[in-house]
C-alpha cells in the first residue's frame, strides 16, 4: 500500500507539545502523529476520564519526560527570583 501525504494546520501550542513528546520518545513527529491517528481511528483513543496510576507506571512516565539540566534549572530559578522581586507586594485583602 502506498503512503499518502496530508497537510494540516496545528496551533503553535500543539506543535510545541508534539515536538517535545516526539523528542522525549526519540521518534519523528510524523510517526507520532501517524500512531495517534491510527489509535484514534481504531477506537482505542485515550479516554478523557483519568484512570488510577500505579507508582511503577508513574516512575516510568517520569523517567520518559524531558528534564532540565543543572544549568537550565539554575537559569529558571534566577528568572523566577527576578520576576518575584519585580512584582509589587500584594495588598491586604482585609483592608
Amino acid at each position: 500500500m502506498e503512503d499518502s501525504h496530508l497537510t494540516l494546520r496545528l496551533s503553535a501550542d500543539i506543535v510545541q507539545s508534539l515536538e517535545r513528546l516526539a523528542e522525549s520518545r526519540g521518534m519523528p513527529k510524523s510517526r507520532l502523529v501517524r500512531e495517534a491517528v491510527a489509535q484514534y481511528l481504531s477506537g482505542n483513543a485515550p479516554r478523557l476520564e483519568a484512570s488510577p496510576l500505579l507508582a511503577r507506571d508513574f516512575k516510568a512516565l517520569w523517567e520518559s519526560l524531558p528534564h532540565l539540566s543543572v544549568d537550565e534549572a539554575t537559569r529558571l530559578d534566577t528568572d523566577l527570583q527576578r520576576a518575584r522581586a519585580a512584582l509589587a507586594p500584594p495588598g491586604d485583602p482585609w483592608a
